[in-house]
């Protein structure tokens, strides 16, 4: 099979067409014959050796996948949506996105929505995933004090997670708050649903969402910054709050008022999704089919797909990732 693999850690030129062997699904494994894959920020940090590739992952990049299923343990119980040889599916894999063909723990396999392209497919799993798994099971939206009438601050609401996170959580009615970096993308986070949108470049983020809130704070903070940044939303976070970390693009160190923590009961907490079991994974894509496949599959949200690409050119898609210019998602194709 064709595949892109990282001939050495660098910059997005080492990103190469290659042939390797196809894989084989293992016991409580399907193979995918993949016609789209998602490209993430953790694919940008694996190339650059800033991200481990667990024990018997492939070292091939690539957590997400959408195409046809060619064959596996399509009889094991984990097998919740009846999934057969060709079916259209999407998967959260723990690598080898970038290859015609990979294999993926059948619990981390979902149906494609009804009406959804491959492309738009391949956009969903790791940024649907995460999105569930941090805001809703960790960060408990709608489950705090104040109930439905709680709110969320998403920062980096232009990216593939922050667009997910909007849709969601407004399909859901909660109030949503979001940072981005021009004044084009918070015309774009509005347009998806966003209640406001805050230009971090040129607004005091935190100022603003006290004003918003009248002083009370938002319930949950959806953070991929952390750094300096946390400092800040303590002081915009509502008594019982919860801060949930998913990356850390402005540093991994931070300063924080630990009083603030005790007095007002405010949670601070973080997860990574890659080296998680299957079956707490397969846990939620059993809550996303519940949940949020509907939404999908009546149009009421829809994955944001920014640019795609031919597999070959991933170099430049990496490029784009890196710019951070884009809204939404960028997929390769096949």
């Amino acid at each position: 099979m064709k595949a892109i693999e990282i001939r050495e850690y660098g910059g997005p030129e080492v990103l190469q067409e290659t042939k390797r062997p196809d894989p084989e699904p293992k016991a409580g494994e399907i193979l995918i014959r993949v016609a789209a894959a998602g490209i993430n920020r953790p694919d940008v940090f694996q190339r650059t050796g800033n991200y481990p590739v667990p024990p018997g992952a492939s070292d091939l990049p690539g957590l997400e996948v959408a195409g046809v299923v060619v064959a596996g343990d399509l009889s094991n119980p984990a097998n919740r949506f009846g999934l057969k040889a060709g079916d259209r599916v999407c998967a959260l894999v723990q690598g080898g996105g970038y290859a015609e063909l990979c294999t993926a723990p059948i619990e981390q396999c979902l149906p494609v929505p009804e009406g959804l392209s491959d492309i738009e497919a391949a956009a969903l799993p790791e940024t649907f995933f995460t999105v569930w798994s941090n805001v809703f099971d960790r960060g408990q939206l709608g489950k705090g004090p104040r109930g439905a009438a709680e709110t969320l601050l998403i920062q980096g609401g232009s990216s593939g997670i922050g667009t997910t996170a909007i849709q969601i959580a407004k399909a859901m009615g909660f109030k949503v708050f979001v940072t981005a970096g021009s004044d084009d993308k918070c015309k774009a986070c509005e347009a998806l649903g966003a209640d406001r949108a805050i230009n971090y470049k040129t607004q005091d983020f935190a100022a603003e969402v006290k004003a918003l809130t009248e002083g009370k704070g938002v319930d949950v903070i959806l953070d991929m910054v952390a750094g300096s940044y946390l400092a800040r939303e303590l002081s915009c976070i509502a008594d019982d709050g919860r801060i949930v970390i998913i990356a850390l693009l402005g540093g991994g160190k931070a300063e924080i008022p630990l009083g603030d923590i005790l007095r007002r009961r405010i949670t601070v907490t973080g997860s990574t999704l890659r080296p998680r079991p299957a079956s707490f994974k397969g846990a939620i894509a059993q809550a996303l089919h519940q949940n949020v496949w509907p939404l999908l599959a009546s149009g009421k949200i829809k994955p944001v797909i920014y640019k795609v690409f031919p597999a070959a050119q991933a170099a430049d898609a990496h490029r784009l990732m890196e710019s951070s210019e884009h809204t939404g998602k960028i997929v390769l194709t096949w």
